[in-house]
């Protein structure tokens, strides 16, 4: 399955993802400038430490971008429906075009997305089947960043040595404090905000539920679970390996599934 580039042209979208990226650039600047280097070099942390943070920095921003420009499952203008198939097709009522069913019409976006799952302003796109993958990933790794920028935080201040700042920047010793307070008040808020939404999408994956049915209320017994845990993450990752489901770097590769499975709404 070939990389396809979804690019929505939404100044709102826009704003919200650039906001994202200031975040992101902030903490990935000013963290190991204030913190990690200046203990490392006075031997408090080792490299891990370092190493660490960057790789989760990493995966972060590639969750993001991939997540943001990736297709989320638009459908084609003349789908070539399979006879044996159409019976889990339905018309549109907004594009008048078929499409499978647990799809929805975006209209933001302007077309109907395969098992649309909403359109997130953060990421400027639909979260859809093709990229619901890489929405995981990105509230996951946003986590594991935000977290890992509070413990660092707390730890500057009051388990860490005093650093001797003979060697530090005028600007950094000047606004150490304002800095890191900054940095501190964006991780909180992205924590708590991102944490809800990641537990949302959980048990939207536990139940085979999106969240557009869950609001429309066209599931019966939403709360219990349809498939195995481990059938609806590897549906959603592309994949039943486990370790594969954390990578971004990678393109998915759709599973196939029992139509009785995948259209029982």
């Amino acid at each position: 399955m070939g990389l396809r580039i979804h690019f929505v042209v939404d100044p709102q979208g826009w704003c919200c993802m650039g906001l994202i990226i200031f975040v992101w650039l902030y903490n990935t600047i000013f963290i190991p400038k204030v913190i990690l280097f200046p203990h490392y070099e006075e031997g408090h942390i080792s490299a891990v430490a370092i190493l660490c943070y960057y790789l989760c920095s990493l995966f972060c921003i590639a969750s993001l971008v991939r997540a943001s420009v990736a297709d989320p499952g638009r459908l084609p203008e003349n789908p070539k429906i399979p006879i044996t198939e159409r019976e889990f097709w339905e018309l549109c009522n907004k594009c008048n075009m078929m499409r499978p069913k647990r799809s929805h019409h975006c209209s933001r976006c302007g077309h109907c997305v395969r098992r649309m799952d909403h359109h997130c302003p953060w990421i400027n796109n639909c979260v859809g089947e093709d990229n619901h993958w890489l929405f995981l990933q990105l509230c996951f790794y946003t986590q594991i960043l935000s977290s890992y920028t509070l413990l660092l935080d707390f730890c500057h201040y009051y388990y860490f040595l005093p650093l001797k700042k003979d060697n530090w920047d005028v600007f950094v010793f000047r606004h150490e404090l304002a800095l890191l307070r900054i940095s501190a008040f964006m991780g909180i808020i992205i924590l708590g905000g991102i944490s809800g939404l990641f537990y949302t999408q959980l048990i939207g994956i536990f139940t085979d539920t999106t969240s557009i049915e869950k609001m429309s209320n066209c599931c019966e017994d939403i709360s219990r679970p349809r498939k195995p845990w481990q059938q609806t993450f590897s549906e959603v990752f592309g994949t039943r390996w486990k370790i594969l489901w954390f990578i971004p770097f990678r393109q998915r590769q759709p599973l196939r599934v029992p139509y009785h499975f995948a259209n029982h709404v």
